[in-house]
């Protein structure tokens, strides 16, 4: 049976609906041996096919065959290239183009230039489409609108959103709404959204993502509440799309278990939705909750975990110090995957650093085939808080042949390993080096950990001398308490007191000021002095934070803090200290 030039243009536009490129090649055959080919909506139907299949060369060949084009033709092909991303040629097209553009055709190049932010090749098109008369017609409004908006000029798009003749609809009011929220002007977008509901508009999943983003910096909790609640009236909270979004607004409000509620409401969760939900539950207080949710993802059938999954699964890890949990991660990665991103080898580093597993971590970062900035900071960082610090300034050689260039982190880590290793002269050179070597001008962590190495040593006057030289460092109480602690431990009565009282004028967060004066004082027998420092800061109503350990049991965290006699298993406990105690008596007595 011969199929018609219109049967065979209507399979090719459902295989192109479906992206179904494999019946489509057949069906270009058939009209190729038919001789249907040559039919300019055959043709057309066919170069729409390949553009949207990502074909764009094949479509481009097709073009360039066919006899008689039409403005169609040009259409299609023009937004192919849209499709690819390719703004220049779409260009190119429109102005080679024997037929004067329509607004579809306009609508097309102007999102070609939006997607790839040519602002100045979206303005001649803006021109054009004015000349033509298509400058206030609804999709080249909203294409240039999106433009604008992409391209951080908000005032240009809302001179197209309030020009004579153009008629705005929801689609306007979602873009204008999203661009504000992506330009930092989240108030402004909420106040479009109003004025969208006053004029009748319909609101839909879109509009709802981009206002539950603006109420999310603008820190407007209870203008998230009430939008969720629409999204539940209209049955779009279960929605992946507005779903996701929700779950990161009450994450960022530290609204954990209103996250998780939502998180279990959504029908068909993607794998963002599972991404999200672990690294809100990992960040929280109790991270097993996180750990819990993973080993969900682990078991679902049409959700695989990618390396966002396993990087934020593994800093949960990492911040507990679980070596249980982030060893059990480490393997099923090894049966699972065959490579691994950059940033998960980082934060497998990362992880056994923290755990304390020091050799595990070199062995991985010496396995990484591609290791970045970050990965030679987390490497350093990891000798330097174990207190290998020659070590750390060794792999900081080893980074500089490789041209890899140090940031503000690495020096910060790099000061810190000298800091605990007792290498003064080192880390002196390596904060000089900052600026004069690497153009880094250092900030108060710099200055922090060079005056807490110089001090710790005894040299106070180098480090006030250096703490000094940034007008910022007198002003900082971290840097401050960095000496005043140093000069208790030396002895140093005179100095202590002066940046006592310099340290006591700024507001204070914690008891540590207080403690360090009064004990400065009590050293010195200057009792009248500790007993009105103790004054002031009962006076102050700071409390120090009782001091807690936490102890690792097959995976289960236990915390034991001072003074808390609460937990479940106390009397086990205190039955066991009782025993050992009897058999230490019994051993000093022997």
């Amino acid at each position: 049976m011969k199929l018609s030039a219109e049967s065979l243009g209507y399979l090719i536009h459902r295989c192109t609906q479906t992206k179904s490129l494999t019946p489509g090649l057949s069906l270009h055959a058939v009209a190729l041996k038919s001789g249907i080919a040559a039919d300019a909506i055959v043709s057309n139907h066919i170069i729409n096919l390949y553009s949207k299949c990502d074909r764009i060369a094949f479509a481009h060949n097709l073009f360039d065959e066919m006899p008689d084009r039409n403005v169609v033709s040009w259409a299609a092909l023009i937004s192919g290239y849209h499709h690819v991303k390719k703004p220049v040629i779409t260009l190119q097209l429109l102005k080679r183009m024997p037929f004067a553009a329509n607004e579809s055709i306009l609508a097309s190049v102007i999102s070609a230039c939006a997607g790839a932010e040519l602002l100045a090749l979206g303005r001649q098109v803006h021109a054009r489409a004015v000349v033509v008369g298509c400058g206030d017609h609804c999709y080249v409004g909203n294409a240039l609108i999106s433009l604008y908006m992409k391209c951080g000029h908000c005032g240009n798009a809302l001179g197209v959103f309030g020009g004579n003749g153009f008629v705005s609809n929801t689609v306007t009011y979602n873009i204008l709404i999203a661009g504000f929220v992506e330009n930092g002007r989240a108030e402004k977008g909420i106040g479009l959204f109003r004025e969208m509901c006053d004029g009748g508009f319909v609101v839909d999943h879109f509009t709802y993502t981009a206002v539950l983003r603006a109420c999310t910096d603008v820190g407007d909790i209870n203008g998230g509440l009430q939008l969720h609640c629409r999204t539940i009236k209209l049955k779009l909270d279960s929605t992946t799309f507005v779903g996701n979004v929700i779950i990161t607004m009450y994450s960022k409000f530290e609204c954990v278990e209103e996250a998780e509620k939502v998180f279990r409401t959504i029908d068909e969760k993607d794998i963002i939705s599972w991404n999200t939900i672990i690294t809100v539950l990992s960040q929280g207080a109790d991270c097993t909750k996180g750990l819990d949710v993973f080993r969900e993802l682990l078991k679902e059938k049409n959700v695989k975990p990618d390396d966002f999954s396993f990087s934020s699964i593994l800093a949960a890890c990492a911040d507990e110090a679980s070596i249980y949990h982030g060893k059990q991660i480490h393997a099923h990665m090894m049966r699972t995957r065959i490579d691994h991103d950059v940033g998960v080898e980082n934060a497998l580093v990362d992880m056994y650093a923290k755990c304390g597993c020091i050799r595990y971590t070199h062995k991985i970062f010496n396995l990484m085939k591609h290791p970045n900035l970050i990965s030679w900071n987390c490497i350093i960082a990891a000798f330097g808080n174990h207190g290998l610090g020659k070590h750390a300034l060794a792999l900081f050689e080893q980074m500089k042949e490789r041209h890899v260039r140090p940031d503000c982190l690495t020096f910060t880590s790099l000061l810190i390993a000298c800091n605990h290793a007792g290498l003064i002269d080192e880390g002196m050179s390596l904060f000089d080096s900052m600026v004069d070597v690497y153009g880094i001008s250092p900030d108060l962590m710099h200055l922090s950990c060079l005056v807490d190495m110089l001090a710790r040593a005894g040299r106070l006057d180098e480090a006030e001398r250096y703490m000094k030289r940034f007008p910022s460092g007198e002003e900082d109480p971290v840097v401050l308490g960095s000496l005043l602690s140093a000069c208790w431990l030396r002895g140093q009565t005179v100095t202590g007191e002066r940046l006592g009282e310099q340290l006591l004028k700024f507001p204070s967060a914690s008891t540590s000021p207080f403690v360090l004066l009064s004990n400065l004082y009590a050293s010195d027998k200057m009792w009248s002095g500790a007993a009105e420092v103790r004054r002031i800061l009962k006076g102050s109503g700071l409390k120090k934070e009782p001091g807690y350990s936490l102890v690792e049991v097959h995976g289960r965290v236990e915390k034991f803090t001072v003074g808390d006699l609460s937990h479940s298993r106390i009397k086990e406990m205190k039955d066991v200290l009782c025993t050992i105690r009897l058999k230490e008596d019994e051993l000093i007595h022997l």
